[in-house]
């Protein structure tokens, strides 16, 4: 029977925060970040968790924080969970999901590379031809593969609030021209290397977001990385521009949420049985294409 994990209670650890997904542990200059098996759509967390998720997510950012530190450092600490937790039965609940992060101070900015269009960069393209204020080429159709990828911030969701898109210049404004060129340019490195990498396991990445912390003003990657809950994930085979693309992450749960016609807001709605279920093998199947086959 498979362990569900929607919330956590280590009662050895001050808990910090709880997020949509994640509860974080104070350690002094680190955190203890576990992934539950929560989901949020919509920037609303939603009261069905999907088994296996919080350790799919955790196995899949370590994958790639190690696969990218070549680009650039991150916050992956070298401890080990028993140097921390010494309680066998919370061992159990946290083992396979969780990260021993250096602490370092988030950006207020996520940032956001797209190599493909679609979602609400679609819904702004189909009205203005832009993509946050970016002038695009004029012949594009849903799931266009870009020219090249291109770079679009967003605010970060705070207290409640929704992710908003920004303009380049905009977050120029809120973290400086100097931090925002260089957040740039890796997350576009980031992509470019992870999304050939994918390619060739049979994946398309056709976006991804970043987060970006600084320690002692040394910029590292923190929090997620190029997982089903901050991806789009398409299968290579069948891909055909012009439609929506099958997935292999939470753009699933979102079309559906969208064809009951659910308004966005608290409290969301329970799922169904098959869609839990879809969502799992779905975030199974992304895990095993990426991490699972041999170096080429």
């Amino acid at each position: 029977m498979q362990t569900v994990i929607s919330q956590t209670n280590i009662k050895s650890l001050k808990l910090l925060n709880r997020g949509k997904v994640r509860d974080i542990y104070d350690l002094g200059n680190e955190i203890l970040i576990v992934a539950t098996d929560r989901i949020s759509c919509f920037d609303v967390v939603l009261p069905t968790p999907i088994p296996e998720k919080g350790r799919i997510l955790t196995e899949m950012s370590h994958f790639w924080f190690e696969k990218t530190k070549h680009i650039i450092s991150n916050h992956i600490s070298p401890r080990r969970l028993e140097e921390v937790i010494s309680n066998p039965d919370e061992l159990a609940i946290l083992s396979g999901r969780s990260t021993i992060a250096i602490k370092a101070k988030p950006l207020p900015v996520e940032a956001i590379v797209r190599g493909y269009i679609s979602g609400s960069a679609w819904e702004e393209y189909k009205r203005y031809k832009t993509v946050c204020g970016l002038k695009m080429e004029s012949n594009l159709v849903e799931s266009s593969k870009l020219t090249e990828p291109i770079f679009t911030p967003s605010t970060k969701a705070i207290d409640g609030k929704h992710d908003e898109n920004i303009t380049y210049s905009q977050m120029e404004d809120i973290i400086g021209k100097e931090l925002a060129e260089k957040i740039r340019q890796i997350s576009k490195d980031i992509y470019i290397y992870a999304a050939n990498y994918a390619l060739d396991r049979g994946i398309i990445i056709a976006d991804t977001k970043f987060e970006f912390g600084l320690l002692d003003d040394k910029l590292m990657l923190i929090d997620e990385i190029l997982t089903p809950d901050s991806s789009r994930f398409w299968p290579k085979n069948g891909y055909e521009p012009g439609r929506p693309q099958p997935s292999f992450d939470k753009q699933f749960v979102r079309d559906y949420l969208l064809s009951i016609k659910w308004n966005k807001k608290p409290p969301a709605p329970q799922l169904p049985e098959d869609i839990v279920k879809q969502t799992t093998e779905k975030y199974k199947e992304a895990l095993k294409r990426l991490t699972k086959f041999c170096e080429p």
